[in-house]
């Protein structure tokens, strides 16, 4: 009886082994889009600088223009992802449904039993492709970009009933110097980072604010 019990134990052991790493794979796999994917969805990998925008005289139209500029980054599944429509979040740059299936919870950190930081912690952990962050959370519902237009999105984020109580001022530093934006830029094995640079966008939204902050024509 006993070395049918230690035979059993060792063969449970052997198929729970199994079963985490078809689990690993199966995250790996969601986490890396296919050639197909990315070829159709192609996001943009560089950001015109500022100063591409001087040729354009008048200073509301210069200003719709680098919002349209700023929304390759608002828009792209590095930030989708963590601004659903929802309270579930979408991942890879195909925005598939979460796996495993997780809520936004009260704060934005999660359901009380599952937490985000049960998976994520505090850096990206290649190995198994999970993404991480001290903060890792979901944007606020207010904040919800999927499924919106740049003009939409950009009346968003100016109003503060929305944004986080935020004045211009304090978007431009949330926008340029904020870590858990910044990831979006090393944003671990696997994954497209947002074009350009986190430096390029802020100076792209400081130019935004400056020229009026106009919002695109919806």
């Amino acid at each position: 009886m006993g070395d049918d019990g230690c035979t059993r134990r060792a063969a449970l052991k052997g198929v729970a082994g199994i079963l985490a790493l078809a689990a690993t794979a199966a995250i790996l796999a969601l986490e890396q889009p296919s050639a197909q994917t990315q070829r159709a969805a192609s996001p943009a990998r560089e950001l015109r600088p500022v100063t591409s925008f001087a040729g354009i005289t008048n200073q509301r139209a210069r200003s719709m223009a680098l919002f349209e500029e700023m929304s390759k980054v608002l828009r792209h599944p590095r930030c989708m992802n963590c601004h659903p429509a929802g309270d579930h979040p979408t991942q890879t740059d195909a925005m598939r449904p979460h796996q495993p299936l997780v809520v936004r919870g009260t704060d934005g950190h999660g359901a009380p039993g599952l937490p985000c930081a049960t998976c994520h912690h505090a850096a990206n952990f290649d190995p198994a492709g999970i993404p991480g962050h001290a903060d890792w959370r979901l944007a606020p519902a207010s904040m919800a970009w999927q499924g919106r237009s740049a003009a939409q999105i950009c009346a968003q984020i100016k109003d503060r009933a929305r944004n986080g109580n935020r004045d211009l001022a304090e978007l431009i530093r949330h926008l340029s110097e904020d870590s858990l934006v910044g990831w979006a830029w090393s944003p671990g094995l696997g994954r497209t980072p947002a074009p350009g640079t986190q430096a390029q966008f802020g100076d792209l939204a400081k130019a935004w604010v400056e020229t009026g902050a106009q919002c695109p024509r919806a």
